[in-house]
């Protein structure tokens, strides 16, 4: 499928709608059907022992997946996620970035389904694995 949105048109779209979270993630790549999204990590990231929370992992999972489900069909801003499951492999590393891959697995009218890799780093280990499906809401007037 052709993209719709490219990184500029995404990052847009991610400080317009949602600024509570301007700043916290970095778009690097988007693809034909996969995105890779970084998350800017911080102290309010971080649990006890300097590694990053689960949460934070999952919020950037959760991001990722919503980006690159909106570089197909554009600036929906009410697609939303309807399940989720993530697998904590391993600790990431202490003061690196966390880097997800998303790939949309099959897009449809009403939902798409994809999964996210993230990683310790661009290169690095990989630390949890999500399945995200996304609720697509209905067209109205010809207008997404």
């Amino acid at each position: 499928m052709a993209l719709v949105m490219d990184v500029a048109a995404l990052t847009d779209f991610l400080e317009r709608e949602f600024p509570e979270v301007s700043g916290e993630f970095t778009i690097l790549r988007v693809g034909a059907d996969s995105i890779t999204v970084q998350l800017n990590t911080g102290a309010r990231h971080l649990r006890p022992g300097g590694t990053v929370s689960g949460p934070s992992m999952f919020g950037l999972a959760d991001v990722a997946m919503y980006l690159a489900v909106l570089a197909q069909i554009g600036p929906v801003a009410l697609a939303v996620t309807t399940n989720c499951s993530i697998d904590f492999m391993r600790k990431p590393a202490a003061g690196v970035p966390i880097v997800a891959e998303a790939r949309v697995l099959k897009l449809g009218r009403t939902l798409a389904v994809g999964d996210v890799l993230l990683r310790s780093g661009e290169a690095g280990p990989i630390v949890a694995r999500a399945s995200l499906t996304y609720a697509i809401p209905p067209k109205k007037d010809g207008v997404k």
